[in-house]
C-alpha cells in the first residue's frame, strides 16, 4: 500500500486545478460593478440585519491588527457584511503607523501607547463597539486585560500569549468575550464531531497504523494545533501514535510538487492529511480538510462578533464563549 506522501503527491496537480477553477464568476462579478454596487451595498445591509435580528443599524466593529493579513480580511468581511468598520486600528509598535484603506473606510493606525485613551473615545463615540483583535502574541495578555477593564465585548482570534492567564482574566471580569483559536467554523465543526466520535466510541479504531501530514506557510514553525486536536481525537479512538510523529511541511517546492498547495496560497494555507489503516492493510480511512486563504476565518470571526452583539442586545450572562457557543447558536452565513 502506497504511503500518504506518495498518494497526495499523485494527486497534486488535480488539487492545483480545483483550487484555480473559480476565475470566471469572479471575473464575471468584477464586471457587474458600477451599477449594481449599490443594489450590493443595500443587500448586505439587510443581510447584517436579518442575522442580527434587528431593526437598528448595522453595529460598529473595530479590527485590531488590521495591518496584518488576517485582519484586514476580517475588516474586509466586515465591511462585505454590511456591519460598520470603525476607522480606527492598533499597531503593536509604541509610535503610530499612519493611515490604511480597507474597502472604502480609511482606518486610523495609533501607538500601542495610546491604546486606552484612544479606545476610550472609541466608546463614547460607539457605545455598541464590539472588538476584534488579531494582534501579535505577544499582546494577547495586555489586550485582553484592557479590553476587561473597559468592559468592552470581544473576540480574541490571536493565537499565542499566556492562555492560562487570559482565561482567568476573562472570566474574573465582567465581560462578554470570545475566545478561540480556531475560527473557522467549518473546521470547528469538523473538529466537534471528532471529539463526539471518540467519546462515543472509544477503541473503534484500535490497532490501526496512523499517518499525518499537515502543510503550512513556511513561517509558521510548530506542528497545526488542528492536527494535533484530530490527533487527540484518533488516540481516544485506540490509535497509538506520538504527536512528534506529525509529518511538517514547510518547504515550497514540496509543498507545490507533492502536496498540491496552490502557488498564489503558499504564504497562506492549511493542508491536513490523516490516513488510518488496519493492521493487516487490508482496509485504509482518509480525512483531509484544505483551507487557502483567509477568508474562512475571516468570516468565522465576524459570525462570533455577531454571536457576541446578540448577547449583549439579550442581556444574556457576561461570560467566555468559543466557538462551539457560536456554532450552536447557528443562524451563520
Amino acid at each position: 500500500m502506497i504511503s500518504l506522501l506518495q498518494q497526495h503527491s499523485i494527486v497534486a496537480s488535480r488539487h492545483a486545478q480545483a483550487y484555480t477553477r473559480p476565475e470566471k464568476p469572479c471575473m464575471y462579478r468584477t464586471r457587474r460593478r458600477g451599477a449594481v454596487a449599490r443594489a450590493v451595498v443595500t443587500e448586505n445591509i439587510e443581510k447584517s440585519s436579518k442575522i442580527i435580528g434587528s431593526s437598528t443599524a448595522p453595529f460598529p466593529i473595530l479590527v485590531n491588527g488590521c495591518t496584518g493579513k488576517m485582519g484586514r480580511s476580517v475588516a474586509e468581511s466586515i465591511i462585505s457584511s454590511g456591519l460598520t468598520l470603525v476607522p480606527v486600528s492598533f499597531s503593536g509598535k509604541e509610535k503610530p503607523g499612519g493611515n490604511i484603506t480597507i474597502g472604502d473606510v480609511d482606518v486610523t493606525i495609533h501607538g500601542s501607547k495610546e491604546r486606552e485613551t484612544v479606545l476610550s473615545s472609541v466608546i463614547n463615540q460607539f457605545p455598541d463597539v464590539m472588538v476584534v483583535d488579531y494582534m501579535v502574541p505577544d499582546a494577547v495578555n495586555a489586550n485582553a486585560e484592557l479590553y476587561c477593564k473597559l468592559g468592552l465585548p470581544f473576540v480574541m482570534g490571536t493565537t499565542g500569549g499566556d492562555r492560562e492567564l487570559l482565561y482567568k482574566t476573562v472570566k474574573s471580569s465582567d465581560v462578554y468575550a470570545v475566545i478561540s483559536p480556531q475560527m473557522g467554523k467549518q473546521v470547528v465543526a469538523f473538529l466537534a464531531a471528532m471529539d463526539i466520535m471518540a467519546k462515543q466510541f472509544p477503541g473503534a479504531f484500535s490497532g490501526y497504523h496512523l499517518e499525518v501530514l499537515e502543510s503550512h506557510q513556511a513561517s509558521k514553525l510548530d506542528a497545526s494545533g488542528t492536527a494535533k486536536s484530530v490527533v487527540s481525537s484518533f488516540q481516544k479512538l485506540g490509535v497509538s501514535y506520538d504527536m512528534r510523529r506529525i509529518r511538517k511541511i514547510r518547504d515550497t517546492t514540496k509543498q507545490l510538487q507533492m502536496v498540491g498547495v496552490p502557488e498564489e496560497y503558499l504564504g497562506s494555507h492549511a493542508f491536513h492529511f490523516y490516513c488510518l489503516t488496519s493492521p493487516d492493510d487490508s482496509v485504509s480511512f482518509e480525512f483531509q480538510h484544505n483551507v487557502c486563504g483567509h477568508k474562512m476565518y475571516a468570516e468565522g470571526t465576524v459570525d462570533a462578533a455577531i454571536f457576541l452583539y446578540k448577547k449583549v442586545q439579550q442581556k444574556a450572562n457576561k461570560r467566555l464563549y468559543d466557538m462551539i457557543d457560536v456554532l450552536r447558536e447557528g443562524n451563520m452565513r
